[in-house]
């Protein structure tokens, strides 16, 4: 007996997720400690802000057709993971086998992907790599070195293209970054090549079955907690993975009453969507192109379009219907201004509204996870290479999931391709202004002042992009 509670104890959610488990003998994620066959896990350590998600089919895709081009074709697990973490714009720690793999990067100066693989990588990379290996005695100029290979930079004997690759020295392999005819080398390991089962998501979700039941019983629990503090009861839909699992947790709770607000600016896919989930629609907002002529383009610290399409509408629709308690979908590894998100808090736009968030300690990997469970139906923007589910020209988003959608919406975003880069012209902007995202801010953050910095772009004191026209 004591036993069994102690499997039941270790099998709970834990508080902290700064970690990943891996069942090594599953060879699969999991949301809590152990493993559904006996077995305990091992902690893989994650990034800021922790926000883990699975890889889907646009992100494997990109992962595959990269590793192609530099190395050859090499399989892919069927379960892959994505650790967002901070950078110029998209980084995100790519995660196979319970090991890190590698980062993939977009550069939104040249828009293009890149994946820098770690050493991890190696044992899984080795068996099927037919290109992108450089044999550092023959291919190097080495002079009388002797001692640690490792982190040291020396001239190609040819030129090789720019780009991460794989270094063979000696018996011993590692990886490096070849540059402008000379390559750095990271660390050299011994590396024995690896094979491990390739479970499917199936089994994922079978493992974690536990954990589900028990994030779901909570959720649940908490938005019944709360639905009767006000005398009306509704949900906050998006469109969004988050908001789709808080609506069926709600009405799992009985909460039927559920809401969207179209904005005018929402990408086809998601309008369709919403409309399929019997939630209401609210068409009362601004125009997005109108009031963008006059205010200029919004920004991360500059956000005048949500109080135009988002919280004005919302404001009459709560005026119509009374104080309400609304369940929403945030979360605290979204992004730093959700990080304390309280189970409950105050709309202080909309004193009416009084917001309870069931999901605020879940990560994207749970959310995944428990939709497919449950086999809710999710916004098929996430399959086509999207993170983020809003309004397609939010500064919000970023320059990578902008560049998919170029290729997705040609129709769309060269409307706002064109108003960008007239308003940058008009304002004696240069072309990095549109060309590199650099107007999602008015006060550029210190990544993209360093960028600006690093490629001769003018600012001005208060870090705004410099015009022209002042001298």
């Amino acid at each position: 007996m004591q036993s069994t509670t102690r499997y039941y104890q270790e099998m709970r959610e834990p508080a902290v997720k700064k970690i990943l488990y891996w069942c090594d003998n599953c060879n699969i994620p999991l949301i809590g400690r152990t493993c559904a066959c006996g077995a305990r896990s091992r902690e893989l350590r994650l990034l800021q802000p922790y926000d883990l998600r699975p890889a889907l089919a646009a992100d494997t895709a990109l992962i595959r057709s990269l590793l192609a081009g530099q190395f050859g074709d090499i399989p892919l697990p069927k379960v892959v993971l994505l650790n967002k973490t901070g950078g110029i714009d998209r980084v995100d720690l790519v995660i196979m086998h319970g090991d890190r793999f590698g980062w993939l990067t977009f550069d939104p100066v040249t828009r293009r992907f890149s994946l820098d693989i770690a050493p991890e990588a190696l044992p899984y990379l080795l068996p099927h790599a037919t290109r992108g290996i450089i044999d550092l005695e023959a291919e190097a100029d080495l002079g009388a070195h002797r001692g640690r290979i490792g982190g040291k930079r020396f001239t190609l004997n040819a030129p090789l293209p720019d780009g991460t690759v794989i270094v063979s020295y000696r018996r011993r392999f590692g990886t490096g970054i070849v540059k402008d005819g000379w390559i750095r080398v990271k660390e050299l390991i011994s590396v024995e090549p690896r094979t491990r089962p390739d479970p499917d998501w199936d089994l994922v979700i079978e493992r974690n079955r536990y954990h589900l039941k028990n994030l779901e019983r909570s959720a649940v629990r908490t938005i019944r907690k709360h639905a009767n503090a006000r005398p009306c009861v509704n949900v906050s839909f998006s469109g969004g993975k988050d908001s789709t699992a808080v609506l069926h947790l709600a009405r799992k709770a009985g909460v039927e009453k559920a809401f969207f607000i179209d904005t005018g600016i929402e990408l086809p896919e998601t309008i369709e969507f919403v409309a399929s989930q019997g939630v209401e629609i609210i068409r009362n907002g601004g125009d997005f192109f109108r009031a963008v002529e006059k205010e200029g383009p919004p920004g991360k610290d500059h956000r005048w379009c949500c109080k135009l399409l988002k919280l004005q509408p919302l404001k009459n629709y709560l005026a119509a219907i009374g104080p309400c308690v609304t369940i929403q979908g945030n979360r605290w590894y979204e992004s730093w201004n959700r990080a304390d998100l309280d189970e409950t808090s105050q709309n202080p736009e909309n004193p009416l509204q009084m917001n309870v968030s069931p999901i605020r300690s879940w990560r994207a990997l749970e959310v995944f996870l428990y939709l497919w469970w449950k086999g809710v139906p999710i916004n098929p923007l996430y399959e086509k290479g999207l993170e983020r589910i809003g309004c397609y020209p939010c500064p919000a988003a970023l320059e990578g999931e902008y560049e998919r959608l170029r290729e997705m919406h040609p129709e769309l975003t060269e409307r706002w391709d064109e108003f960008l880069e007239r308003w940058a012209k008009k304002n004696g902007l240069p072309e990095a202004y549109h060309r590199w995202g650099l107007w999602r801010w008015r006060t550029l953050p210190p990544k993209m002042r360093e960028l600006c910095r690093d490629r001769g772009i003018p600012l001005n004191r208060d870090d705004t992009v410099r015009s022209s026209f002042s001298g």
